[in-house]
């Protein structure tokens, strides 16, 4: 990260995805065009969003773009607290995953043609609920502006995941009191 390089998102761009967060009613659309917008705006190799399931400590993946599938299914990605910006909190960059002990699968990334990636925090309020990971075939240095940008744009992705997921929730208690017996809807 450092202030002398150019910045890639300009206020045009960050409008237009704010914009698109706020309204895309279809979560797999937005997070689909969100992880290809940025590959296409930083010139990268691939992005992905991943969601962390508490419990396990392991990252899932909603959305990909730019990453084969072999690489993909490499093995589970489990958030380890020593290693992981979700533990921090802050914006991550690893230039080599060739050498950094937070990569878990440095082998695949070499394989793919990742030599760095920068991961982003998902937050909801104070709780870090999934990553924004953006991978390059290069060594990878962004303008601290843009990272500022992206994790506004990341915490904005948090309120959209947890109301998705809050949505989700409410579906499936509507579709289990659907499925009680009539008997139980009537008045005693």
């Amino acid at each position: 990260m450092g202030q002398s390089l150019e910045r890639k998102f300009d206020l045009r761009h960050f409008r237009a995805i704010s914009n698109a967060i706020a309204t895309y009613e279809d979560f797999n659309l937005l997070v689909n065009h969100l992880a290809e917008g940025l590959c296409r705006t930083f010139k990268v190799k691939g992005a992905s969003i991943m969601i962390l399931e508490e419990t396990e400590k392991q990252l899932f993946r909603v959305s990909s773009f730019g990453i084969s599938e072999t690489y993909l299914e490499k093995g589970p990605v489990f958030a380890d607290p020593e290693k992981c910006a979700l533990y921090t909190g802050k914006p991550e960059v690893i230039h080599d995953l060739c050498s950094d002990e937070r990569a878990q699968y440095p082998e695949c990334a070499a394989r793919e043609g990742i030599v760095s990636m920068v991961s982003i925090p998902i937050r909801f309020r104070t709780a870090i609920i999934g990553v924004i990971r953006i991978y390059s075939g290069e060594r990878l240095t962004l303008n601290d502006e843009d990272i500022d940008s992206l994790c506004v744009l990341a915490n904005q992705l948090g309120v959209v995941i947890e109301c998705n997921g809050l949505k989700n929730f409410a579906d499936q208690i509507k579709t289990a009191i659907d499925r009680l017996p009539s008997r139980v809807h009537e008045p005693c």
